[in-house]
């Protein structure tokens, strides 16, 4: 049906003053009295919401309900403060869908727990509506930094024959399920649909190498799955992931490409949602702007592995995991370093081998790897990557030492046979870089369908 979009009014309001628009969206608020009503209309395209007052006059005058759809055709005018209203009668506003009293949004105020037990319907509030907005932009902004910088996108595999973080969190999939038919495990896949053990990807790196070995340099964006049982606010089962990989490239310019990339899509959430950027700064970070303002103002820091362990170690501290050489970095090592020591984001590489993936370049002194996470404030890890291990045999032995099946990552080590460049990439956990930028503390609000264990809908 033809209609205006909200968004496009609020937009250019001196276009629309004065003429007769028809808007179609769900009720907000509904208020009535003796001869106005004050109806409020949202049709998804804006934060805002736009304002119908009703002039009831002897008309018979049936007041929407909140949640209920609608169509409204009246004449744009000049509201109170900057704004602009719609002025109809009751034949002006049609029904679209009914909706009953039972309506769970029908005050202000839910929680984001009691939220989260009607996924279907808290897109229809502020927060849902904003959040959803800026992970729209987000995506936009990622795909124009790459396009524009000479990447190829591609899509990689979901179901794969190999797990590329070589910890064997993945789900399985099958066409048989759960049978005593079979002798063995070898018996079962064999009778399987690829005949062979399947998973769902936990990332799509290892088949974006092969891109960036024929193409220089491509990105994927899209789903992986892990089955790792945490039941965290920064763990989902199902997860949007963006990983870039660029051959011919060291450590150093995957670090330039992390820093450049992130700053740039966070410029252009800036610019983009003023409003949704208010609201999240207002409602549930204060300060929020400033902070992602002065981040992308500043030169990112760096610090390696082995530095960032002396500093932990000599902070007087009290953390609650005890910091070794050797030990993975937690949550509160992350954040006291960008936090407390660096004050911004920053870049700490080099980390023992031993506590990193296979792929990853050693380094000469045989302990470290080529690696690299960025820490930023308030988060922590926001992106893991690396220089990959180039080199066939080392590719060899780092496998051997973790006791890989070689034969199921037969295409990935031909790379290193055939034509084999220094080449890396990092992976940037899309949900996190939300999380980061909104202020959100939990990452089942930044996703439409959150998938996490025990818990699927």
């Amino acid at each position: 049906m033809k209609h205006i979009d909200i968004a496009d009014i609020l937009n250019a309001k001196e276009k629309y003053t004065d003429q007769n628009v028809t808007v179609c969206g769900w009720v907000r608020t509904s208020r009535n009295s003796k001869s106005v009503a004050f109806v409020e209309v949202n049709d998804g395209t804006s934060l805002k919401n736009i304002q119908v007052v009703v002039e009831k006059g002897d008309a018979d005058y049936k007041e929407p309900r909140v949640g209920m759809s609608v169509k409204v055709c009246g004449k744009l005018v000049e509201g109170r403060n900057n704004t602009v209203e719609i002025n109809a009668v009751p034949s002006d506003i049609e029904i679209l869908g009914d909706c009953p009293t039972d309506y769970p949004l029908q005050k202000k105020g839910h929680t984001l727990e009691f939220l989260r037990s009607i996924p279907h319907l808290r897109s229809r509030s502020n927060t849902f509506n904003a959040v959803w907005r800026v992970r729209s932009v987000l995506a936009g902004a990622i795909h124009k930094y790459f396009q524009s910088h000479n990447f190829v996108y591609i899509n990689t595999p979901l179901i794969t024959g190999s797990d590329c973080e070589g910890a064997g969190e993945m789900f399985q999939v099958t066409t048989i399920g759960y049978s005593n038919d079979y002798k063995n495990a070898d018996e079962y896949y064999e009778n399987d649909f690829f005949g062979k053990r399947a998973g769902l990807s936990v990332s799509g790196q290892l088949e974006g190498e092969v891109a960036a070995t024929a193409m220089g340099k491509i990105y994927t964006f899209g789903p992986s799955f892990r089955a790792e049982n945490s039941n965290t606010p920064k763990h989902l089962a199902e997860f949007w992931h963006v990983e870039p990989e660029v051959a011919f490239a060291e450590l150093d310019d995957v670090i330039e490409l992390a820093e450049s990339m992130v700053k740039a899509v966070i410029r252009e959430l800036l610019d983009t949602c003023p409003e949704e950027m208010k609201f999240f700064d207002a409602h549930f970070e204060k300060g929020l702007i400033e902070r992602l303002e002065d981040l992308i103002s500043h030169d990112f820091g760096r610090v390696t592995y082995t530095e960032a362990i002396e500093l932990l170690k000599k902070s007087g501290e009290k953390f609650q995991y005890p910091v070794e050489w050797g030990c993975d970095l937690q949550t509160e090592h992350e954040r006291y370093l960008s936090e407390k020591v660096f004050k911004k984001a920053v870049f700490v590489t080099d980390y023992p081998k031993e506590i990193k993936s296979f792929y990853m370049k050693q380094n000469p002194d045989g302990k470290t790897v080529a690696a690299v996470d960025l820490l930023v404030p308030g988060v922590g890890e926001i992106i893991g990557g690396s220089e990959r291990e180039a080199d066939y045999e080392k590719l060899i032995a780092a496998m051997k030492d973790r006791d890989m099946n070689l034969d199921l990552y037969s295409d990935y080590l031909d790379l290193r046979k055939f034509g084999t460049v220094p080449h890396g990439g990092f992976g940037l956990g899309f949900e996190r870089l939300i999380m980061y930028t909104t202020g959100m503390a939990n990452i089942r609000d930044v996703i439409l369908y959150p998938r996490t264990v025990g818990s699927i809908r």
